[in-house]
């Protein structure tokens, strides 16, 4: 098999499969796993693949700039920022993370609701300068602009002084295998460092990340009460995650 033909084989079995084993591919093939490897690498240099142990799954849509990232599956993330904006009870104290799922979210609150809010980023907290019964905290730090949070060991140490009912937390990818990832360490190690501060977390994921993954991992599922997304429950993927004891909240 040329080697174009090999990634071309390789790209059509992650779209039906939803993953890569090195192994197997070999096998099936004929050649040998360091040729499977060298074919992924190349494929993950053009942002076509996310490498992990043992092969590849399907990389994320999301790890695009914030400007990006505001016209990917707006209805999607509308639907969910709904759920998850219900979730919030009145005099609540609500950790709420950066990003455009994020963003909905604040969107979705009563603009009366009393609560309290907990973020680390900047455009969440402009957003919710309008709120007027909504008491707000921002964690400063570096400013990781990608995603337009505050990030670093300052955002970090901030993080650990409060306490909250509710962390709200975005990621990248949604993956039975990889877990909760995203593509920064350090944003990675702040979404880790806000979660640990609440009583119950979940995950904000539209469908579009569901079945992806990213380099950095978040949280194991153990960590989380559940994920609210707007993937279809026939999805195969959200099957999986149920199998595991993964509690999702359909947002329709």
């Amino acid at each position: 098999m040329l080697p174009a033909e090999r990634r071309d084989y390789l790209l059509g079995l992650l779209a039906r499969d939803g993953k890569i084993t090195a192994k197997d591919v070999a096998a099936e093939v004929g050649i040998s796993e360091d040729s499977v490897r060298r074919d992924l690498r190349d494929l993950a240099a053009e942002g076509l693949c996310q490498r992990v142990y043992g092969g590849a799954l399907p990389v994320s849509p999301a790890v695009v700039d914030y400007v990006t990232r505001q016209s990917v599956a707006p209805d999607g993330k509308q639907r969910v920022a709904a759920t998850a904006a219900k979730l919030v009870r009145p005099g609540g104290v609500m950790i709420l993370d950066g990003g455009t799922t994020a963003l909905a979210v604040v969107r979705a609150l009563p603009r009366d609701l009393a609560c309290t809010v907990i973020t680390h980023s900047p455009t969440v907290a402009a957003a919710l300068l309008d709120h007027p019964h909504a008491e707000l905290f921002l964690l400063g730090g570096r400013v990781f602009k990608h995603s337009a949070v505050a990030c670093g060991a300052a955002a970090v140490e901030a993080a650990q002084n409060v306490s909250a009912d509710l962390c709200l937390l975005g990621v990248t990818g949604v993956h039975p295998e990889a877990g909760l990832t995203t593509g920064d360490v350090e944003e990675a190690a702040m979404k880790r460092a806000l979660s640990a501060r609440a009583a119950d977390t979940y995950i904000l994921a539209s469908s579009e990340k569901i079945g992806t993954a990213s380099q950095f991992r978040v949280l194991p599922w153990e960590k989380i009460s559940g994920l609210i997304t707007d993937a279809a429950p026939q999805d195969t993927v959200i099957g999986q995650l149920k199998a595991i004891g993964v509690v999702v909240l359909e947002a329709s």
